[in-house]
């Protein structure tokens, strides 16, 4: 039967894509799911969204397509090296697959919600701004969204349902909390891409078997150097 595959940050890293989707054996009728940031700091990122194009795979918005799209606005944003030399290098189908991404996915099969940073606990998806989807990393004691990490990782104050998969957190890497999987496992950064594979209906098991259902392949080099704001 179909499965459901959510995929972490990709950041451009094409070949481990492909052989992660090898490992776990993509076949049709499988539900794809990719949690945001696929481009920036890896070797291929036009290629990257190509193939997610290709796939027809579900897509959620990471702060990385967020700056870019921003700055396609003509907004003011602030761009690095990568983000400026993307900004000349992707083709218009690019930017189609970048404005089709999506804030959340979810999946109720599994009573599971894909965003790419976080959400803040008690305030309804609808309700949630969208910086924080793309952006959260941390709660502060009062319970505010912040992208650093000086405060409580979000995912140790969620118990709500349903069960949230996301990524944008390389640092701390893989998190397994009761109610939230973190899979930016850092393959942009010499690290590993990682997806979350469930059957057909299945619940995202409890934190001691999580990882029964997770799938990994090793970056084939660090392409950038990790560092604490990643």
């Amino acid at each position: 039967m179909a499965r459901t595959i959510v995929i972490g940050d990709v950041h451009g890293c094409r070949t481990e894509l492909d052989e992660l989707l090898d490992r776990v054996a993509l076949a049709q009728g499988d539900a794809l799911c990719f949690v945001g940031d696929l481009v920036a700091r890896g070797p291929d990122s036009a290629g990257v969204l190509d193939r997610v194009a290709q796939l027809g795979a579900a897509l959620v918005v990471g702060n990385h397509e967020w700056r870019l799209l921003a700055a396609r606005r003509g907004e003011a944003v602030r761009l690095g090296p990568s983000h400026q030399a993307l900004m000349k290098s992707l083709e218009d189908r690019h930017f189609a697959t970048l404005q089709a991404m999506r804030a959340w996915v979810d999946f109720p099969e599994h009573d599971l919600r894909v965003v790419h940073a976080g959400v803040v606990p008690g305030v309804p998806i609808e309700a949630q701004d969208p910086w924080a989807l793309s952006h959260l990393r941390t709660l502060r004691d009062d319970g505010t969204p912040s992208d650093t990490r000086d405060f409580t990782l979000w995912g140790e104050r969620y118990h709500e349902a349903p069960h949230v998969v996301f990524g944008h957190n390389a640092v701390d890497g893989l998190q397994l909390h009761p109610f939230a999987t973190g899979i930016d496992t850092g393959c942009v950064y010499g690290g590993q891409l990682t997806a979350m594979v469930l059957a057909a209906g299945e619940r995202v098991p409890p934190k001691q078997d999580r990882r029964d259902v997770l799938v990994s392949v090793r970056a084939r080099r660090a392409y950038v150097e990790l560092k604490p704001g990643a």
